[in-house]
């Protein structure tokens, strides 16, 4: 809990503009209270899984300041040639043992699929380095449990970071002081959803490679559309709620992808928090219409994030003024008229940003998770925004709420799964 002193000393700039006029009472986020200072010392990273998020992943480190990608880790050939062509300064292996071997690297990017996670990163871990692990932390409760355990025994002397990315944003961080400020007044309800229209599967000439690729469409390492997505807009829901679920209902359907798949292509969950208040989720396969968003709905005011972060706010008309509205810019959604929520941002910039357009001086959450990483190799070892509490939390809810939706039923969360004690 923080005084109304220190929350305005931690809020971002973003925050200091919309004016926040009575005290709040928060449970201090690490990302907000610990400095973001620019690092001037070159961090070796070493990237395990050479896929299309750790391709990403690659790109995304050449523009973070002080990481300097030296080795990358696949192990199928044909990904390591790529590597090559890529970034041809960087060694690579084939077996992830070898590259935690070269006592050069400091760092360690586990990028493989998910069902994979535990053992690179117990044993990156072992071997003295800081691991970012990408979300879901595991593909079982157990085994997240097991990360988690060893994650918390090093947390003097390592980092532990699972990409849970959202947490590390400016802008999620800026809009949920907001919300907890209580601008929305009592929470009534929430919303979000994921919609693509893609397939998930996955070709290749080799038939054992196949197998490997349509990994996400396997139902014993799987955590369908509530781990490859439900998962981090429940994680900003649960932070910014400021509670765990308690229970989830679940429902899954194969709708557009009739190939003999068992995991679904569309699926719908209720979320049930202490408080009474309850979250609807939904994700498809089958449609890329209204793409992803989360709502979340106040007795004064509607707050809604989409389009890479970018967040509104939608006052009740018998609303209490605040006094900064009358700056802000104001956009246009059918019927309702939206208060652009802007981080790191002037009044004129505010007014005059199009709405349409991403601002060229905002980076995608990913890279300031991976500047949050960076920083902590050389300023920390101190808890990052996405623990391994906050992984463990995420991944207990998207693996709970994918039994509920293959069960096609209602399971309660068992609080003890949350903790390690």
């Amino acid at each position: 809990m923080i005084s109304r002193r220190d929350f305005l000393k931690t809020s971002t700039s973003a925050a200091s503009l919309l004016g926040l006029s009575r005290a709040v009472e928060i449970r201090p986020d690490p990302a907000l209270v610990h400095p973001r200072p620019t690092s001037d010392i070159e961090v070796n990273i070493g990237l395990i899984g050479y896929g299309p998020r750790g391709r990403e992943i690659a790109s995304t480190l050449q523009r973070v300041p002080g990481a300097h990608l030296v080795a990358i880790c696949d192990n199928y050939a044909t990904m390591l040639r790529r590597a090559q062509r890529d970034y041809p300064e960087a060694s690579r292996h084939e077996d992830y043992r070898a590259l935690l071997d070269n006592p050069d690297i400091q760092a360690v990017i586990v990028a493989t699929p998910t069902h994979l996670h535990k053992d690179i990163a117990l044993s990156a871990l072992d071997a003295g380095k800081n691991v970012y692990c990408e979300a879901p932390m595991a593909s079982s409760i157990e085994d997240a449990r097991t990360m988690a355990a060893a994650a918390r025994a090093v947390v003097d002397e390592q980092v532990f970071q699972v990409g849970q990315q959202n947490r590390s944003n400016p802008q999620h961080r800026s809009v949920f002081q907001f919300i907890r400020s209580g601008a929305i007044g009592r929470p009534a309800m929430a919303r979000a959803q994921w919609h693509r229209r893609e397939s998930w599967r996955r070709t290749s000439p080799n038939q054992q490679r196949v197998q490997a690729l349509n990994w996400r469409l396997d139902p014993n390492v799987s955590i369908g559309l509530m781990g490859e997505h439900g998962i981090h807009q429940m994680d900003v829901a649960y932070w910014v709620l400021g509670a765990l679920p308690q229970a989830v209902s679940g429902f899954g359907q194969i709708m557009a992808w009739q190939d003999d798949r068992e995991v679904p292509d569309t699926v719908q969950a209720m979320f049930e928090f202490p408080s009474g208040m309850n979250m609807m989720f939904d994700a498809t396969l089958a449609s890329s219409f209204d793409d992803a968003y989360e709502a979340y709905y106040g007795t004064d005011s509607t707050i809604l994030f989409r389009d890479r972060g970018k967040a509104w706010m939608f006052k009740e008309v018998d609303a209490p003024m605040l006094g900064w509205e009358v700056y802000a810019r104001k956009d246009k959604f059918y019927k309702e008229t939206g208060i652009a929520l802007l981080a790191n941002a002037t009044q004129l910039d505010a007014q005059n940003q199009d709405p349409t357009e991403d601002d060229p001086n905002v980076e995608t959450p990913l890279w300031y998770a991976l500047k949050e990483f960076m920083d902590n190799h050389e300023f920390g070892p101190y808890p990052p925004a996405a623990d391994y509490q906050r992984g463990l939390e995420a991944t207990v809810i998207a693996i709970v709420a994918n039994n509920a939706i293959l069960q096609g039923t209602r399971l309660e969360i068992d609080p003890a799964l949350y903790t390690l004690d």
